[in-house]
């Protein structure tokens, strides 16, 4: 139908047509999949909300004399950071905390600083107190230093995540006697409660299932700046299960990603700290899907009602491997506000924020449509991806 250099030519035009995930729904019921893949040459998607495999590394500026980093301790604002790669090369996971952080409290307390803290001060263009302690060479012969260092004062900071953006997740619940604290927030024993997250037919990567349309190279939204897909990301599952609508059954692809800190804002990017668990980032997170044809349209028009997802008990099950059979529900069963497990009414919560994915979708399109934002073609894809022929 189209051709990402002809959706190019349109942006930088002004003749672009663009409209959000959630706005091609209507757009499908109301036209039908051929007449609305002619209306929109991009759709944009959007999520929100903990992506704890992320974090950023940066270079810093030498100091006179010179300080090799790597092999001794560095801390940002008393976080550990890793120095393992080279003189001046640090990497700072978003998990990361501070060494008098309440892990081993008696009772699961709020883990109030990590990583993700820091990067987010960063962004703010607030300061952060950088300490490092080395062994000393003959090159490299400064044992000692500290300095309150800001985004300008690196020579580049950048946002890395090994795994970000699941095509497909779990509804955590608890079948034990006892409330549990994980990732998926402070679940309450005997079903009390059912924690997802996801922002379901904006999601990023379930508007393209069979990744027709991205992969390594992908331009994409990235807390409030730009970002690419660089890499398929950890746990990426290449062939997985399949139901309706070709749309995965479990937790299926993922992707690394990049992008220039310097870019991002912090509506965008924000530290979370996670009850008994620890310290995560919400993300903002937005992927442009060019409708080349129009089985790509089809895909984008799936509804809240037709995605679903596995129920998966936390105190048993998920540690150890084995998945129940608790059944399958929809994202508008779940954004109801209550569903039904084993003939009880159970009351669920999101971890992720629809309405920011949503602001993250119209704000992406904002880009494409003033011609701030151009679509990349993949340079190679991701395991498993279905490429588009007009690719």
């Amino acid at each position: 139908m189209r051709s990402i250099e002809e959706i190019n030519a349109k942006i930088k035009s002004g003749k672009v047509v663009v409209a959000t995930a959630e706005e091609v729904v209507g757009l499908v019921k109301d036209k039908g999949v051929k007449a609305a893949a002619r209306q929109v040459d991009v759709v944009t998607t959007g999520t929100f909300g903990p992506m704890c495999s992320s974090g950023m590394y940066f270079n810093l500026k030498q100091s006179t004399p010179k300080i090799k980093c790597g092999g001794g301790r560095v801390t940002v604002d008393g976080v550990t950071a890793y120095a393992g790669w080279a003189a001046a090369d640090i990497c700072l996971g978003c998990t990361a905390l501070t060494d008098d952080d309440p892990r081993n409290a008696v009772y699961p307390g709020l883990f109030k600083f990590g990583g993700a803290h820091v990067i987010q001060k960063l962004v703010e263009g607030q300061k952060v107190k950088l300490e490092a302690k080395a062994y000393g060479t003959d090159c490299y012969p400064r044992k000692e230093y500290s300095a309150e260092l800001g985004l300008e004062d690196f020579n580049s900071a950048v946002l890395f995540n090994p795994r970000n953006a699941y095509q497909l997740y779990n509804v955590a619940i608890n079948l034990g006697q006892k409330t549990i604290y994980t990732y998926m927030g402070v679940l309450k024993p005997r079903i009390g409660n059912a924690n997802y997250s996801t922002t379901g037919a904006l999601s990023p990567l379930l508007n393209d299932p069979k990744l027709r349309t991205l992969g390594i190279g992908t331009r994409i939204f990235l807390g409030g700046g730009q970002g690419y897909i660089i890499w398929p990301g950890t746990q990426h599952v290449a062939e997985p299960k399949r139901g309706e609508h070709d749309l995965p059954l479990t937790p299926s692809a993922t992707v690394a990603v990049i992008g220039d800190l310097r870019g991002m804002n912090v509506k965008y990017l924000r530290a979370a700290s996670l009850t008994g668990y620890g310290v995560s980032l919400s993300l903002g997170f937005g992927l442009p899907i060019p409708v080349v044809d129009e089985e790509v349209m089809a895909f984008c028009a799936i509804s809240d009602a037709e995605i679903t997802y596995p129920i998966v008990d936390y105190s048993e099950n998920y540690p150890l491997g084995r998945v129940a059979d608790l059944g399958r529900v929809s994202m508008a069963e779940l954004m109801s506000g209550s569903i039904e497990i084993n003939g009880k009414k159970v009351p669920t919560g999101c971890l992720a924020s629809r309405a920011v994915g949503r602001q993250v979708a119209l704000e992406l399109k904002q880009m494409i449509s003033e011609g701030r934002f151009l679509l990349t073609r993949p340079v190679a894809p991701l395991p498993g991806a279905q490429l588009a022929a007009a690719l």
